[in-house]
């Protein structure tokens, strides 16, 4: 069975990440975009973030272009403005496809172990999928969810 722990992603830098790292760790993970209506999503994913990362907790965003053009913009671009804006220090990726001929590999795990209202697609910026400790998918939320509204799922996970 394919877990989290199974796949690697380039950072917005440029290197490897293995997500083997993030073993023992819940992970909530977002594909993003810096000209959305839900851009400033970013702010509570950061609060996230920093209230829950010494508990065990981390946000992946992947930043994507496939929704509107919403993320025109590229690597140390989009770096510089997730910090600048929003303070970001979660770690941030690589510009991927989450659907298509080109959609990342985590990305296609992802949809397959909690497809959406529209089946195995990502509907728009700022889907959201929490996964557990032990690297399996446990919730998919919509781009409307908001960031607060996840602190409830997550700590039961960080309470085990």
């Amino acid at each position: 069975m394919t877990k989290l722990h199974d796949f690697t992603a380039d950072t917005i830098s440029g290197s490897q990440d293995v997500f083997d790292r993030l073993a023992g760790q819940v992970v909530l993970i977002v594909n993003t975009a810096s000209e959305c209506g839900y851009t400033p999503q970013y702010d509570g994913l950061e609060k996230l973030y920093a209230d829950y990362k010494d508990r065990g907790f981390t946000v992946l965003g992947f930043p994507c272009n496939q929704f509107g053009e919403q993320e025109p913009g590229e690597g140390q671009e989009i770096q510089e403005f997730c910090r600048t804006q929003y303070g970001v220090e979660f770690p941030i990726y690589k510009k991927t496809d989450v659907n298509g001929l080109h959609t990342h590999p985590v990305w296609e795990w992802l949809k397959s172990e909690k497809p959406g209202p529209n089946g195995a697609q990502i509907d728009w910026n700022f889907t959201k999928f929490l996964v557990d400790q032990s690297g399996t998918v446990v919730a998919r939320y919509e781009p409307a969810t908001t960031p607060d509204e996840l602190r409830e799922p997550i700590e039961e996970l960080l309470e085990g």
